[in-house]
């Protein structure tokens, strides 16, 4: 398992980690308008999904914004951003941050996303600060576990596995 820490402290870290070449686990989390989103739902497309512990901090709040931006020139590229935070709160954030090319989705209610990619921080109940890549085959091309919690994910790294995925 990935090691992580968050403010210096030691965390645990549930679920499955997933590896680059690994079959993408299916998950379900909630859109901000309370419907399911699935893997599937986006299946053709190669999909980047950021993971954030809480997007009202200022990490996360930074990496959201900075993936809106890139998102904004990749193409065929679906970009979200998971966190436990409630629908109604992500809804509230993107609206006054302006983001538009990110899609904010819940995984609250049963941590289905966080335990089938292995990022569910045990003592917290929050996601670890993390990135995948998916192609279009459902096939995971990039994972980074960010090792401190409050880190900025490898924005770059990131940005070029969704511009070469397929």
């Amino acid at each position: 398992m990935a090691s992580v820490t968050f403010k210096g402290n030691p965390i645990t870290l549930l679920g499955q980690e997933v590896k680059v070449g690994d079959q993408a686990p299916d998950f379900t989390v909630l859109a901000n308008d309370m419907s399911e989103v699935s893997l599937s739902s986006s299946k053709g497309k190669v999909r980047l999904i950021s993971v954030v512990p809480s997007i009202d901090t200022g990490v996360c709040d930074a990496q959201t914004r900075r993936f809106n931006e890139e998102a904004a020139k990749l193409d065929n590229v679906e970009v979200l951003t998971v966190s436990v935070d409630l629908p109604f709160a992500q809804k509230r954030w993107c609206a006054a941050a302006g983001i538009e090319n990110v899609q904010t989705v819940s995984d609250h209610r049963d941590l289905s996303f966080g335990e089938a990619y292995g990022v569910v921080m045990q003592e917290l109940r929050l996601l670890a600060r993390s990135v995948f890549v998916i192609d279009a085959n459902d096939k995971v091309t990039y994972a980074q576990y960010v090792g401190e919690g409050t880190d900025h994910p490898d924005y770059e790294a990131a940005i070029e596995a969704a511009k070469a995925a397929k």
